[in-house]
């Protein structure tokens, strides 16, 4: 089993990643997360321990996490990659609102240029579909965002396969990021024809647990071991915020 991918074809990461959305404040993912310098310390252990993709979203916090992971890896090692999502914004820790006009992206890619501190974005992904914008509106506002040298690789989340198709006829797509896991199993088709297409598959939900909810419903090792087995395009991003289960889930690519 391969132990890298190269997201787009250059951004070489190790199949397990970091979900950062649990370093955020609670209930509901909302708020800068209350042990900020544990969550520096949990970051940095991670890119010790080899992690080399870490996934956040303007939506965690909002903006909080893309800023804990600055401070945390900034300035960012060599072959650290940084993936962070767009086209939804929170309001509450219930409210979420989707706006993936064109002009809400290219604010949001800048302002996210600035949290992040870097001067171009590795991986920015349409964070959910927006039902008043056309995909194809979306994706060539990000695919602008990528010519003009802002972001590196174009990415989308909870997506259908029409939606990657009509996405794909408008700008290169690097990566999928959709719910699947060896009991939510919606997106099988979907990891294969990605895999076709060279494009990265990247599970959120990989141990079954509920998004805004703390807990894994799965055996983490198992249920890691079967995301890397399912295809060589899968790269999974647990979140946690313990030490020991990180270590517990880097070493899940190992025993692989």
């Amino acid at each position: 089993m391969t132990t890298t991918y190269a997201i787009g074809g250059d951004l070489v990461v190790s199949r397990i990643g970091f979900g950062a959305m649990r370093l955020t404040g609670q209930p509901g993912n909302f708020g800068p997360y209350a042990d900020w310098d544990g969550g520096i310390a949990l970051l940095r252990r991670a890119a010790e321990l080899g992690i080399r993709l870490f996934d956040t979203a303007l939506a965690y916090g909002p903006g909080h996490n893309e800023a804990l992971i600055a401070e945390a890896l900034h300035p960012y090692a060599d072959g650290i990659v940084v993936a962070t999502k767009g086209g939804i914004d929170k309001l509450s820790p219930t409210q979420l609102v989707r706006d993936a006009s064109s002009a809400t992206l290219a604010r949001q890619v800048d302002e996210a240029l600035v949290r992040l501190r870097v001067e171009r974005i590795d991986l920015f992904q349409l964070h959910w579909v927006d039902p008043a914008v056309p995909i194809e509106e979306s994706v060539a506002a990000l695919d602008a965002a990528r010519r003009a040298g802002k972001v590196r690789h174009v990415g989308l989340a909870n997506v259908t396969r029409d939606d990657l198709d009509r996405a794909l006829a408008v700008a290169p797509i690097a990566s999928v990021q959709n719910r699947f896991n060896s009991e939510e199993r919606e997106s099988d088709a979907l990891v294969n024809y990605t895999a076709e297409k060279g494009i990265a598959f990247i599970p959120y939900g990989p141990l079954g647990a509920h998004p805004m909810q703390r807990g894994a419903r799965l055996d983490p090792a198992a249920a890691l071991r079967w995301l890397l087995a399912r295809s060589p395009n899968v790269v999974v991003i647990p979140g946690t915020t313990s030490v020991a289960h990180l270590e517990e889930n880097v070493r899940s690519l190992a025993e692989a």
